[in-house]
């Protein structure tokens, strides 16, 4: 097989068939017993070991951070193996880590045993990109963290893809995962055989055979949603308010439009609650309405809105990449769409 430069090709499977296995024979991990392995043309065999995996981010399940190192330290391991100075190792682990959403002055003291598993993730996804690597292997790096986590750190890796354009590996037993991130799928079988390898519209719409009907599973039509961001689809406008606008103002504002509720917004327009305009009685804005829980980013899926739709009973938040609003999802909008692509699917 070969991986396109520049694109994200995931390799999934059932449990035991060889898919960690597969991918750590491109970093030597497991020295291959047969065959060729080139990367830009060279033969993997040929180089050192140890220089082939620094030019090789690494990231797997659970971040594998080093516990007794900070995470400046974890971060900056790479860059210090390849001799960087240390000013210029500083200013990479404050790079990265702002590159992940973490705060340099907030996390790079801390421990790992300090951090959330969503923290760690993305910590480990920093070192694997310190020494800027154009080769990026990930093992099931989402996979030990809860479904609203991992959704959202799905959604940071194609936001750091957008901007990196790494050729990344990526392995998972999660066929809605390899959908949602793959440009191409690998569906390996047993012995690692490749059952089918092409893109994921292409295995949705035409599985090479059963074994891979077996992994789309049922719906495939709905499995299509995750082919499709948010940002493709045409978004609604909530009425907003901040915090320090009179409630009367807002409960006018709510009934010129027609609507019920508005969406309070803080003074970095980030989504905080949901108030309906019977709230809008006192003198204050602070503290009433319901707090916006599950949210989606312009990366997400359709398939994320739809969850984050029937989580919080209503239309789904969409924010940008500061975590700014940019607008809502309505369930009429995903319905329509379910029924197009049923359409194209039954065509």
């Amino acid at each position: 097989m070969s991986i396109n430069p520049g694109e994200i090709t995931i390799f999934v499977g059932p449990s035991g068939c060889g898919k960690t296995t597969t991918m750590r024979m491109i970093n030597r991990l497991i020295e291959p017993t047969s065959g060729r392995i080139t990367i830009g043309g060279e033969d993997t065999l040929s180089l050192n070991p140890d220089e082939l995996r620094r030019r090789i981010g690494y990231a797997i399940q659970q971040a594998g951070l080093f516990p007794h190192q900070t995470v400046a330290q974890n971060v900056g391991v790479v860059p210090g193996l390849l001799g960087w100075s240390k000013a210029k190792i500083a200013e990479r682990v404050d790079e990265m880590l702002s590159l992940v959403g973490l705060d340099p002055g907030e996390f790079a003291g801390r421990y790992p045993r300090q951090l959330s598993g969503g923290q760690q993730q993305r910590v480990g996804v920093a070192r694997a990109l310190a020494a800027d690597p154009p080769v990026l292997l990930m093992d099931e790096p989402f996979g030990a963290v809860d479904p609203i986590t991992r959704g959202n750190l799905q959604d940071e890796l194609m936001r750091l893809q957008a901007e990196l354009h790494k050729t990344i590996v990526f392995v998972t037993h999660d066929f809605d995962e390899a959908v949602k991130l793959g440009d191409r799928i690998a569906v390996l079988g047993d012995r690692s055989t490749i059952l089918q390898y092409d893109t994921p519209e292409a295995i949705l719409a035409n599985p090479a055979d059963d074994t891979v009907a077996g992994f789309v599973g049922a719906g495939a039509s709905l499995k299509q949603l995750t082919l499709m961001r948010v940002r493709d689809i045409e978004m609604a406008q909530a009425v907003t308010a901040t915090e320090d606008e009179s409630p009367a103002t807002v409960r006018q504002r709510i009934e010129a439009e027609g609507r019920r509720y508005a969406l309070i917004l803080d003074k970095r327009r980030r989504p905080l609650r949901w108030v309906h305009f019977r709230q809008l009685t006192g003198s204050s804005m602070a503290g009433i309405g319901r707090p916006v829980g599950d949210q989606v980013s312009v990366q997400s899926t359709l398939q994320d809105a739809l969850e984050a739709m029937l989580t919080e009973g209503g239309d789904a938040v969409v924010t940008g990449n500061r975590g700014e609003y940019v607008g809502t999802v309505q369930l009429d909008t995903v319905v329509t769409r379910i029924r197009e692509l049923r359409e194209e699917h039954a065509s």
